[in-house]
């Protein structure tokens, strides 16, 4: 694996925080992007018991990254400040670490070129200082945002991340002056430094303080890949009712099967983003139960949510829009659903489809989304469950929870 696997580190890290008490649910975010190959190599680590974040990045091996990551893990689960888990980068030369929450603030260290933003809340006034390498603080209590950019070699826009990370670090202070919510704040960040400075590959982001990841959303599927273009087309969505499509197979469609004849609107993939690690009043978690067919877990959480979104947490509205979905071949290879199939919760937001399977050798079309419907149904129980959460978007995954464990 190591033989055949390219080497990645993230050039973009970002962690934002609006909220330094950790009250608001989208008060802290944080992300990372590179332009380069197998981006699930640089790491989220988050805590949703401690409210922690570990960005990772950098020249240096992945090794050496993933010794850096699970030291500065062991630090903050023994109560070190963001400053002195990140400054275990500077042990590892090329090495860089980006760690924060809402109530411990956040630091970069290591090997970097960064704007550390701080809005006072008494004038509202934004101060934006440049830092290269060595170690930069965002204070506890403090609003503000750390970000971090460099081009990565190949890059056709190489030579301008200097521009590119200034102009949008004030862009982050203005709003988180203006009152945006840190999950906001970091998608548009993420839009803006991929069209500025081309350094545009998921990665993704995460919700701290809610524990709400994008997961494998903009990740590679395959080694030696580029992640999905955080600047670039990623779903299209109904307006009227909230049923959306991934591309590829978004494509094919201009108006809504739901609907009818309402137009979709084009969903870039920094929107798309914000959308799902923002908390919102109109929230679904969906469960699906009965199936593993490919791409039938994703497209129904879609139309369990835009029947929600229209006619709220009604089990009979539910299962006719979900027959509606299997009359119009969005859904293939399951049987039809009565009320009784569909578990709602609605004081937790939650719904859960019982499918019966279809006898025979029927299948759900190949939908080739970005989105790995099993993946995300799995992230979606662990994040449930377990209170120190690793998401793992590198190679070493499995070497990472072990060492992190024996630690």
């Amino acid at each position: 694996m190591l033989i055949t696997m390219n080497s990645v580190a993230a050039t973009c890290n970002i962690i934002v925080i609006t909220d330094p008490s950790g009250e608001d649910p989208n008060g802290a975010a944080a992300g990372s992007m590179s332009f380069a190959e197998n981006m699930f190599q640089s790491t989220f680590l988050m805590s949703k018991e401690k409210g922690f974040v570990v960005l990772s990045g950098g020249s240096s091996s992945s090794e050496m990254r993933l010794d850096s990551i699970v030291l500065a893990v062991a630090d903050l689960e023994n109560g070190a400040s963001a400053a002195t888990a990140a400054s275990v980068a500077s042990q590892y030369s090329g090495s860089r670490l980006v760690v924060g929450g809402p109530e411990m603030g956040a630091a970069v260290a290591g090997s970097f070129s960064a704007y550390v933003i701080v809005v006072n809340e008494a004038d509202n006034s934004i101060s934006v200082t440049p830092y290269s390498g060595g170690l930069a603080v965002l204070q506890p209590g403090e609003k503000g945002a750390i970000i971090h950019l460099r081009n990565t070699a190949g890059n056709p826009q190489y030579g301008t991340a200097d521009g590119v990370r200034k102009e949008t670090a004030m862009n982050i202070g203005k709003m988180i002056r203006d009152g945006y919510p840190a999950t906001t704040i970091l998608a548009e960040a993420m839009g803006e430094v991929a069209k500025g400075s081309g350094e545009k590959y998921g990665g993704g982001g995460v919700n701290i303080i809610s524990g709400i990841s994008s997961g494998d959303m903009f990740t590679p599927s395959e080694l030696n890949e580029k992640g999905y273009p955080m600047d670039e087309a990623y779903s299209k969505s109904c307006d009227e009712c909230g049923w959306a499509l991934g591309f590829p197979s978004a494509e094919n469609h201009d108006s809504c099967p739901v609907c009818g004849n309402t137009e979709l609107t084009t969903i870039y993939a920094y929107e798309a983003l914000d959308k799902t690690i923002t908390v919102s009043s109109d929230s679904v978690s969906v469960s699906i139960y009965g199936s593993e067919k490919p791409g039938l877990a994703a497209t129904t959480s879609e139309i369990v949510k835009a029947s929600v979104a229209k006619y709220g947490y009604d089990s009979n509205k539910i299962a006719g829009s979900i027959n509606k979905g299997i009359n119009n071949g969005l859904l293939v290879g399951v049987n039809y659903v009565e009320p009784k199939d569909i578990n709602v919760k609605e004081n937790s937001k939650a719904v859960g489809v019982y499918f019966t399977t279809l006898p025979g050798d029927k299948s759900s079309p190949s939908w080739n989304l970005p989105v790995d419907s099993f993946s995300l149904n799995i992230l979606g129980s662990i994040q449930t469950v377990i209170g120190i959460i690793l998401i793992l978007l590198v190679i070493f995954r499995d070497r990472l929870l072990k060492s992190f464990q024996k630690r």
